[in-house]
């Protein structure tokens, strides 16, 4: 075998599968293998499929990421949420990729060695991770389970953390001023259509101080915003004891030396706490920014679905964000065409879109996913009905983000830069706008730099999309640019 072993990482899914694998790269980094990225043209000794398990449209994505990398002959491995869920009927199912699970990762160089020598990996057999941990919450982080992303980091100067020991490397596969950290994982909702805390396993949050310490590591790296990623922020803090941990966690990481901006993605309604819209709302450096978990708006519906809120309730909770900030952010995501949708529920639906001027809105069909309680629901409705309602429903929401685009022409911005496209243009992202789901602002202006916060003007809106020119002085930053800042502007695009 050659002494120079290299490794390719495909990362399908949410951000913190892309957590993930910088952990897995980290490990790897730090146990001698070479990233290699096979888009370029390079042969990997492996490709590890990062897979996700979420939904039917996911899975397939998949399927044939791990048959696409497996077509030259090259080794595969299949890791991520489908693997977890599936293991062996995965593995049987499909012959050409090698599974692993999540406890394997802490052996990853070991398994991909064994890979590599042409051994069978012997594939997890699918369970419920939530028997893993323990029913106290305040138990579960003394466990000796492998929750990705999860251990103590404590970085050297190169910027990786010991290779040995439970200190976990994280080597970053995506270059510029944003940065995903993962502050939990798991969930310990019971919603009837989401299988997730079956195979991410029950609700655990990492330690405030680890996540502090990987925030000021990400800033040495030239992040400049930090985007927080769980399966449900609000819940952030209750098994260490402390329901109000991330409202004192937001401000900490803020105050982290450059660190411009942090924004919390996957807020459930029914947990956000005045506290937190306080903090949301009111602390500088945190984005004015919710990403609220609403799934529906007819309050029977939503019943049925094991979850709270109605659309009374949801109108409530956005119309006090924005007495406290008019020009915050808002998303969700919804299903269509759940068991039993009525049209008087589906109209509900519609009535509080029309309503809630939501700056992002993602529309899903409902499937029935194994082992979900919904899936053994009755008053399933046909297909095509439920296809009709989803593209009924996306229209409307095409129509209804533009229009919340538009409102804030002639509004002022701070927007993140994070690409230099040339000739005065920049694109980046306002306070309103997550990475990749979110759009995006046009900037327009001179001798901006990658990684720099600047307040610009919108002086036009496409779709979700913002055109704005930038404030000071003949177009010209207004917001000074450290050192890092400008090296920030250097760091090369993601390698997978």
């Amino acid at each position: 075998m050659s002494s120079r072993r290299t490794v390719s990482l495909v990362t399908l899914g949410c951000a913190r599968n892309e957590v993930d694998s910088e952990e897995l790269a980290g490990r790897l980094a730090a146990s001698g293998w070479d990233l290699v990225d096979t888009a370029d043209g390079e042969r990997a000794d492996v490709v590890v499929v990062n897979t996700c398990g979420f939904i039917e449209a996911a899975k397939q994505d998949s399927i044939e990421a791990l048959l696409n990398a497996a077509e030259d002959g090259t080794r595969v491995v299949a890791a991520g949420c489908m693997a977890e869920r599936y293991g062996s009927e995965l593995a049987e199912a499909l012959p050409e990729a090698q599974v692993i699970g999540f406890d394997d990762y802490a052996d990853i160089d070991q398994r991909l060695d064994d890979v590599l020598q042409g051994k069978s990996l012997v594939p997890h057999d699918p369970r419920d991770r939530r028997t893993l941990l323990p029913i106290s919450p305040a138990e579960r982080p003394a466990t000796g389970v492998h929750v990705p992303g999860h251990a103590e980091f404590q970085p050297l100067p190169d910027g990786l953390a010991p290779a040995s020991g439970p200190r976990v490397p994280r080597l970053r596969l995506a270059g510029g001023p944003v940065a995903n950290l993962k502050i939990a994982s798991g969930c310990d909702r019971r919603c009837t259509f989401c299988a997730i805390p079956s195979f991410r396993g029950a609700y655990i949050s990492r330690r405030p101080d680890d996540i502090v310490r990987e925030a000021e590591w990400l800033a040495e790296q030239g992040v400049r915003e930090l985007f927080l990623v769980s399966e449900n922020s609000t819940s952030y803090g209750k098994d260490l004891g402390d329901l109000r941990a991330l409202e004192k966690l937001l401000p900490r990481l803020a105050g982290v030396d450059g660190i411009e901006r942090v924004r919390v993605s996957y807020l459930q309604p029914a947990e956000v706490r005045p506290g937190l819209i306080d903090v949301l709302t009111s602390t500088p450096g945190v984005v004015p920014y919710f990403d609220l978990s609403f799934q529906h708006a007819s309050g029977t519906l939503l019943r049925r679905m094991r979850r709270f809120g109605d659309r009374e309730r949801f109108l409530d909770l956005l119309g006090t964000v924005r007495e406290r900030v008019p020009q915050a952010g808002a998303r969700s995501n919804f299903i269509v065409g759940f068991p039993g949708e009525t049209e008087d529920e589906f109209g509900e639906l519609v009535a509080f879109l029309e309503e809630a001027r939501l700056d992002a809105i993602g529309v899903f069909g409902y499937s029935d996913e194994d082992g979900t309680e919904a899936a053994g629901l009755s008053g399933k409705l046909p297909e095509e009905t439920v296809a009709e309602r989803v593209e009924e429903l996306n229209r409307l929401a095409e129509d209804l983000m533009a229009q919340r685009a538009e409102e804030r022409i002639g509004g002022t911005v701070e927007v993140l830069v994070e690409t230099d496209l040339g000739d005065g243009s920049y694109e980046g992202r306002a306070e309103h706008q997550a990475p990749e789901v979110d759009g995006s602002t046009l900037l327009h202006g001179e001798g901006l730099v990658v990684g720099q916060l600047v307040r610009a003007t919108v002086t036009s809106a496409v779709g979700v999309d913002l055109v704005a020119s930038v404030a000071g002085n003949g177009g010209h930053a207004s917001v000074a640019v450290t050192a890092h800042q400008a090296e920030a502007g250097a760091v090369p695009g993601d390698v997978r």
